[in-house]
């Protein structure tokens, strides 16, 4: 094998490593193959296709100056691809969803250096999935050899595959040559298109949103119903746009909301306009939108889904971005979850995700479900530190999800 790229590549005999681009558009093909062979069930969904990881990097939204230096490890048989990871280079923990902050402070009050760091993820996208793309297991294992050598190399901190799949995680757990991975696990919110105890001969879907509300107790049905009529009454009208019916302007008047979210908390917005200019350009029929009108036919709310495939009827909804510019009582619950939750059960959607944390989801029957990642540090002491650490958290997420558990929405048989 030639090293072409960075130091810190290791040597082999029959396939060649190479440090991709994202601006190299001529490998999206060779991407998306992987992918489709890799997981054939996420190979419609937007986030780990190329053309989303290309345009977080061509928009300047995951960017070198903004901390994220992308490092895409490929493992290449002749003109085969057959392994690749989205690995990036961090200056700073932000935009990733899995907190490592107290690990960098602790490394920091040592005076060690806990930036740079590596991860594999998708930026600024906490929905889970793979990872590791690979055209079979050995693949994926070798890949997460390469992935530790090319970081060793480079003398990073530590390595994280963040809202990784069982595949990943499989990978991640085999003989490493003594390197050592710790699970995390964390919690999301997802609703199901499934009524709560239905038996094997009846339907299972919801017929409509009624259907779904009569499935929870009464309190919950109760503070729902209270809250959509709040949005109602203030006269509001909501819009439904999917794909190419998603106007340039609608998705001028979307970013000035998603902005305006940003701005109400003191920061930036992550994404840049552009991005999601690249979005309508070569993911449309991924995306569905909502917009909320006010009485007078003026725009004043938005939310932004991503679906899993471009067939009339997706397998699954992701909840990503919201923002208004007035302020109606219930309407981030209106945009964000009911208007959502309406068309998943009205397009026969079998699952909503409601991104990440939010016990709040659980009062709209968003259930909690776990997620996982993976994490490698290169110093012996501090790797046994984090392992402790995360056994007792493991510990804690696991008593939470009892406690859960004790919550359910839904009416009891």
């Amino acid at each position: 094998m030639e090293q072409l790229e960075p130091e810190g590549l290791s040597r082999c005999s029959d396939y060649v490593i190479r440090v991709l681009s994202p601006a190299d558009g001529t490998l999206a093909a060779a991407w998306n193959t992987l992918l489709a062979i890799s997981h054939p069930d996420q190979a419609g969904a937007p986030f780990m296709r190329f053309e989303y990881l290309a345009a977080l990097h061509l928009s300047a939204s995951a960017y070198p100056s903004t901390g994220w230096t992308p490092q895409w490890l490929g493992l290449w048989q002749g003109a085969e691809l057959m392994a690749a990871a989205p690995l990036y280079l961090k200056t700073h923990s932000y935009g990733e969803y899995v907190f490592d902050w107290a690990w960098a402070d602790a490394y920091q009050r040592h005076g060690l250096n806990y930036y740079p760091k590596a991860v594999v993820a998708v930026p600024f996208t906490p929905v889970p999935g793979p990872r590791l793309l690979a055209r079979d297991a050995s693949w994926r294992r070798q890949l997460v050899q390469e992935l530790l050598v090319f970081c060793q190399g480079q003398g990073v901190s530590s390595l994280h595959l963040l809202f990784a799949s069982s595949a990943d995680l499989d990978a991640t757990s085999q003989n490493l040559n003594d390197a050592h991975f710790t699970p995390r696990h964390t919690v999301q919110f997802h609703w199901h298109n499934t009524k709560p105890g239905a038996s094997s001969n009846a339907s299972t879907a919801f017929a409509d949103f009624d259907d779904f509300l009569s499935t929870l107790n009464q309190e919950k049905r109760k503070k729902i119903r209270q809250e959509r009529r709040k949005v109602s009454d203030a006269g509001l009208i909501f819009k439904a746009l999917r794909g190419h019916d998603i106007g340039a302007s609608d998705w001028d008047f979307f970013y000035r909301c998603y902005a305006q979210t940003y701005r109400e908390h003191g920061n930036p917005p992550y994404l840049t306009r552009d991005f999601f200019q690249r979005l309508q350009s070569e993911q449309a029929r991924l995306w569905l939108m909502f917009i909320a009108y006010n009485p007078h036919g003026k725009p004043v709310a938005a939310s932004l889904v991503a679906l899993s495939d471009e067939s009339e009827s997706p397998q699954a909804a992701f909840g990503r971005y919201w923002g208004a510019l007035e302020r109606v009582d219930c309407l981030h619950f209106e945009a964000c979850y009911y208007q959502p939750l309406q068309w998943c059960i009205t397009q026969g959607v079998k699952r909503f995700e409601g991104g990440a944390q939010g016990e709040h989801k659980m009062a709209r029957a968003l259930m909690p479900t776990t997620t996982h990642s993976t994490h490698w540090l290169a110093h012996p002491s501090f790797a046994d530190a984090v392992d402790r650490f995360l056994d007792r958290e493991t510990e804690g997420v696991e008593r939470y999800l009892e406690h859960l558990g004790q919550r359910s929405p839904f009416r009891q048989a």
